[in-house]
């Protein structure tokens, strides 16, 4: 696949992540690993999005000195998109105690598979701080391009997305309606089928993780 014509996109690689990724395609794993592991890999791919995040010089009092350190330039907020979303939160949490967590509620009408809002709640100032936009899967990219958009809306300039498993169509979408949005995957599959539904994929993040259907 040819990766050029996606400039913001970056697959995360690492063996950690593509390993714990196949295990999650498995149909065979239960809803208790799939929620083990999203939130797994999800901590491992902070690292990747926080690679070029600025920071400032701080000092700090050792038990035998004062030293220069450093810490991030700006407070970190996470969006998830509802439901699925969520199941990636406590997992970046986990590395960004002091994040402050917003949330954007969507679903997609069957019809037309375009995004409904139906809740949206940040937290203040979130034009001052950096935004981490999180769900599982982008396919369509309706509902990613439709959260950006309400989040730019609040003045908000440095935004990434970070999702599990991509389809093209919904890179494209993002890269076409958010040119200047980085977007972080652990996977781009091959495409969608009639449905919407990424394939290979994982079949749906929300009902694996909670056990619905």
């Amino acid at each position: 696949m040819n990766l050029e014509k996606y400039p913001t996109l970056t697959i995360i690689q690492h063996p950690l992540i593509q390993t714990k990724l196949t295990i999650l395609r498995d149909v065979n794993t239960d809803n208790y690993m799939f929620r083990t592991l999203l939130n797994q890999i999800a901590s491992l791919m902070v690292y990747e999005v926080f690679r070029n995040t600025d920071t400032v010089e701080v000092e700090v009092s050792t038990p035998l000195e004062t030293t220069t350190g450093y810490k991030l330039s700006k407070e970190i907020t996470l969006v998830p998109i509802l439901r699925a979303g969520l199941g990636m939160v406590s997992g970046i949490h986990q590395l960004i105690p002091r994040a402050r967590i917003g949330h954007i509620g969507l679903y997609r009408a069957k019809n037309t598979l375009e995004p409904v809002e139906y809740y949206t709640k940040f937290p203040p100032n979130l034009s001052e701080t950096k935004v981490i936009l999180i769900d599982p899967m982008l396919a369509t990219g309706g509902s990613a391009s439709a959260a950006l958009t309400f989040i730019k809306q609040r003045n908000v300039k440095d935004i990434s997305f970070v999702c599990l498993v991509a389809a093209p169509e919904g890179v494209e979408r993002i890269i076409a309606d958010h040119p200047e949005v980085p977007i972080f995957t652990a996977a781009l599959d091959r495409e969608l089928n009639d449905h919407a539904y990424i394939l290979p994929g994982l079949g749906d993040a929300g009902d694996r993780i909670y056990g619905t259907e």
